[in-house]
């Protein structure tokens, strides 16, 4: 079951970069066991119920030195960060690839065609603690490499991601059942966490001290749904803009399709009342300038695979509907209705939020947010977790001119905000909390700052 390797890079590998500046904390080597030697306990790794694994010894775990050692898949995390994000670098230790056991074939790294592969890093300089998270949309398990994974491993924190046991765009197709294939997401993080949990104890020789959670959209709602399901597991976690599946209105099920009837006569003439209709879908009326982007790229794809996930008989035989079809077309997903069908919201309810939250969790959400708007998903959510009497376990930041991916600041830099500081300002804030009872800021919404803020680096909550 075990494959050995071992890479060894060049120091000059490691020369790319600088350490992010956003929060100040103790430094790796004040929080890290003594001194070890490198990759110190690889030969112990069994990582449990795995079916496939192999360690790999790096003299750089992140992405400066994986992305020449053929470690990770830049294409999996493109998009996901603004331009000129700095990341650490230099960050010896083990990384671990393999996957569970499962009958589905979608995810093709390292030519395995095989679902449920996860990586994990493991540095030298160990703080005691791990983050999990689950990949989002329909990326696999290097999609946190550049955004989570590099920043993390510098301060000391051993990482995990999965694949969530499906991905791509036929990820629909796994399960018996509508909504199985995003029920398994939440088995397979449960599944990694536990896993995890094991190998770093069999490397270092004792538990982590906290096992924490970190994910972004279909990841974020990872993380809502452990800490309300599975939360014994882990002291806490961040959630950035996560997807709110439940059965009840609003979700994306009931705002996509007002969007793609709406959205061609409003690019083709202006037409007021086509906006206006988007706009009470949910949509901010001052994100229409990426618009056009999310309807090419997001919103009809999104709608046909997820609508295929939890209701794939209402287009009969066809799998993932008609792309861009215009409202009135038989079976085109702009004209679907939500509402009528009870299917759907019997699959929509085997992975349902409720808010229950039983940890600590940070919550960030762009307001100009175009695929998961945030008048439909955290707006909706917060008060959720009020119901539920969770309020003093939550704190919710609206990042005012975030949009769901830092990439757009590229094109959009006068008018957004990325978001990335300001979710690694919040795992901060977490740690401080869970670890040092140092209560974070109240909920709030941040104003965009002041122009000579380096705003892609840093961040301030509240």
């Amino acid at each position: 079951m075990v494959g050995m390797t071992r890479i060894t890079l060049t120091a000059a590998t490691l020369l790319l970069g600088a350490l992010l500046t956003v929060p100040a904390s103790p430094t790796v080597a004040s929080q890290a066991v003594p001194e070890r030697p490198h990759c110190a306990g690889e030969n112990r790794i069994d990582v449990p119920r795995a079916e496939m694994q192999e360690t790999s010894c790096l003299d750089d775990l992140t992405t400066a030195g994986t992305t020449v050692s053929g470690h990770t898949d830049p294409a999996d995390w493109g998009g996901l960060h603004a331009p000129g994000t700095r990341n650490p670098t230099g960050v010896p230790g083990i990384q671990v690839d393999g996957y569970f056991p499962d009958t589905s074939t979608s995810n093709t790294h390292h030519g395995w065609t095989h679902d449920s592969q996860f990586v994990i890093r493991v540095p030298d300089e160990w703080n005691g603690k791990l983050v999990v998270s689950g990949a989002p949309g329909t990326r696999t398990q290097f999609a946190g490499d550049f955004i989570f994974s590099d920043w993390l491993l510098a301060r000391g924190y051993a990482y995990a991601m999965t694949d969530k046991g499906n991905s791509g765009s036929s990820f629909y197709a796994d399960g018996e059942e509508p909504g199985d294939a995003v029920a398994e997401w939440n088995h397979r993080v449960t599944q990694l966490t536990r896993a995890t949990q094991d190998v770093v104890e069999q490397v270092y020789g004792r538990e982590a001290r906290r096992t924490y959670l970190f994910g972004i959209s279909n990841g974020g709602y990872l993380v809502r749904w452990q800490l309300e399901n599975r939360a014994a597991l882990y002291d806490g976690g961040v959630d950035w803009e996560g997807t709110l599946y439940r059965s009840a209105p609003p979700n994306l099920l009931t705002y996509l399709p007002d969007a793609l009837t709406h959205y061609p006569s409003y690019a083709a003439t202006g037409d007021q009342d086509a906006f206006d209709a988007i706009v009470a879908a949910g949509f901010h009326p001052g994100s229409e300038f990426t618009w056009d982007y999310h309807y090419g790229v997001y919103w009809d794809l999104t709608q046909r695979l997820y609508r295929e996930e939890f209701d794939p008989a209402w287009d009969g035989e066809l799998k993932a509907g008609i792309p861009f079809c215009q409202s009135g077309t038989p079976t085109c997903d702009a004209d679907y209705e939500y509402g009528e069908r009870r299917v759907a919201q019997r699959a929509m309810e085997k992975v349902a939020l409720t808010g229950d939250v039983k940890k600590p969790m940070l919550t960030l959400h762009g307001t100009l947010d175009a695929l998961l708007p945030i008048r439909t998903d955290s707006d909706v959510y917060r008060p959720m977790i009020e119901r539920q009497g969770r309020a003093d376990l939550h704190r919710y930041y609206r990042i005012r001119g975030g949009t769901h991916v830092d990439g757009l600041y590229a094109e959009y830099g006068d008018r957004v905000r990325p978001l990335l500081p300001c979710a690694r300002r919040a795992f901060v804030r977490l740690t401080d909390w869970v670890e040092d009872d140092r209560r974070p800021p109240a909920s709030t919404t941040l104003a965009r700052p002041a122009d000579d803020v380096d705003q892609v680096n840093r961040c301030r909550l509240g």
